[in-house]
């Protein structure tokens, strides 16, 4: 029949009806988003595997570690251990809770433990002396100066530290990816891609032409058109990866979790072994600077007398499968670097079955033919002459963008965690500082600009940047401050000059 009633493909004659027409549409239209749907949730299945294996492996070295204390500590320290198991299963579980993502600064929580163990261990090594909390309070300020512990607590905390934050970093690197790759994945067609998708699709079934595939290039125009906006992911997209790559090169390396997290529990024997061999005279220096405490009524203890060996405690850990799992995470990561650039290619030659770039017997859009016009470049700027797609590239994708934002944070945040530096992000809409929360740079540079002295560093803050356009007027808000005491200060050297 006569296809003067069509509105979306070529109107000569057609076996459509308009009814036929805008049921191949909405076929099209559920068909190519499932094609994106079915994409993204391979790239996500990859991430999320990634994820349990490491979450995985990361969660039994600690478990292992912790399980290993609680059996041999009852035997090698007796009271020492059994009366203060809780200060261990605290320990433990703050680091849990920091690989979880809470809000702890792990340092701090390091600190707490050797101070809450120090004071514990020193009540049960005195015995036969009345110990208050004022004179622990005490004790600890003498104490820490003369290292009671030995230099257990300082090299664990600096490599206990950039080994979880590594971890928790890179684990959350990928959970960061599959949440972009789903969100991005359940975008909708716009109203001209729907038309586009199904002049591609379902247009030549309506010219008697079911079995003539689509020309490729024809394919790649439609497909970038209609993906504009998610291949523009993909620069940050790439400096994600390559920033988990880098982490698991840490991981496996000098920030070895392996050998940090399998050995915990031997670390803190060692350091119970240090404070028994100094106990005279560590007890001697705190009694000189805090005063002899009186003498208890309950008498002393021979239990610390029956527990003088070292303890002999085996790591807990399997160096051999970190090596297989960063190895594996590495290969998955590389193949996905070009995922948003490749996607078009990829739906043309595996779901739409276009023909090869030079056949001349193919759908054009037209007709059975060969396809003309170039192939457009990839992201929305490119697509400014697409001839098959209308695209206002002066309108980009919000949810796109934002996604686009989250892959900078988090790219920002492995580039500090390969440095060892710990950084949390909170929304703070009504704060427009964090300079830096989720720009790329180089791992050097974001070093140089956010690192702190190890000893005072505390976890930065940076504040999720608002939408474009917002950030000029907080900016200049923020410098009224430093600009009005400029200005007092001029009065007042002013008013000086005048008085005098």
């Amino acid at each position: 029949i006569l296809g003067e009633h069509l509105r979306i493909c070529p109107q000569g004659y057609t076996c459509c009806t308009s009814e036929m027409e805008e049921n191949f549409a909405n076929k099209s239209r559920s068909e190519f988003e499932a094609m994106m749907k079915e994409a993204g949730r391979s790239v996500q299945t990859t991430l999320t595997a990634q994820y349990r294996s490491f979450d995985s492996y990361f969660q039994d070295l600690l478990n292992k570690s912790e399980k290993a204390l609680y059996d041999a500590f009852p035997s090698i320290y007796g009271e020492l251990y059994t009366q203060n198991m809780k200060v261990f299963k605290d320990l433990y579980s703050e680091l849990r809770r920091y690989y979880r993502g809470s809000n702890i600064n792990l340092e701090e929580a390091l600190n707490e433990f050797w101070t809450r163990l120090l004071e514990r261990l020193f009540k049960l090594l005195n015995p036969q002396y009345h110990i208050t909390d004022e004179y622990l309070d005490c004790m600890v300020k003498h104490a820490e100066q003369h290292k009671p512990f030995g230099e257990v607590p300082r090299d664990l905390k600096v490599k206990a530290t950039r080994a979880f934050i590594a971890a928790r970093s890179y684990a959350q690197g990928f959970l960061v990816g599959s949440d972009v790759v789903k969100k991005v994945s359940q975008v909708s067609l716009s109203h001209e891609c729907t038309r586009a998708i199904m002049k591609l699709m379902y247009c030549p079934h309506c010219r008697g032409m079911s079995s003539v595939k689509p020309c490729n290039n024809y394919c790649l125009n439609v497909v970038k058109g209609c993906l504009a906006n998610q291949a523009d992911l993909n620069t940050e997209w790439k400096y994600l990866m390559d920033s988990l790559v880098g982490v698991a090169d840490r991981i496996d390396g000098p920030y070895n979790v392996d050998t940090v997290i399998g050995t915990i529990h031997m670390r803190i024997a060692e350091a119970i072994s240090n404070l028994q061999e100094n106990k005279d005279s560590l007890t001697a220096k705190v009694f000189q600077g805090c005063g002899n405490p009186k003498i208890s009524t309950k008498g002393s203890s021979s239990e610390d007398k029956k527990r003088r060996g070292k303890a002999t405690l085996e790591p807990k850990s399997s160096a051999q499968a970190l090596e297989m799992l960063v190895l594996d995470a590495k290969g998955n990561l590389t193949a996905l670097k070009t995922y948003w650039i490749t996607l078009p290619g990829s739906l043309c030659s595996k779901k739409v079955m276009a023909s090869s770039a030079a056949d001349d017997k193919c759908w054009n859009g037209m007709t059975k033919g060969s396809y003309l016009p170039e192939v457009m470049g990839d992201g929305l700027a490119n697509q400014i002459n697409n001839p098959e797609v209308e695209v206002d590239i002066t309108k980009p994708d919000m949810t796109i963008r934002q996604q686009i934002m989250q892959l900078k944070i988090m790219t920002n945040r492995l580039g500090n965690a390969n440095i060892g530096n710990d950084v949390d992000f909170q929304d703070a809409s009504d704060d427009m500082s964090g300079s830096g929360s989720g720009d790329s740079c180089p791992d050097d540079v974001c070093g140089k600009r956010l690192s702190k002295s190890p000893s005072t560093r505390q976890p930065e803050t940076h504040a999720i940047p608002k939408q474009s356009g917002h950030g000029i007027n907080g900016a200049s808000s923020r410098s009224l401050p430093s600009a009005f005491l400029l200005l007092l200060s001029v009065a007042f050297i002013a008013a000086q000059h005048l008085w005098r």
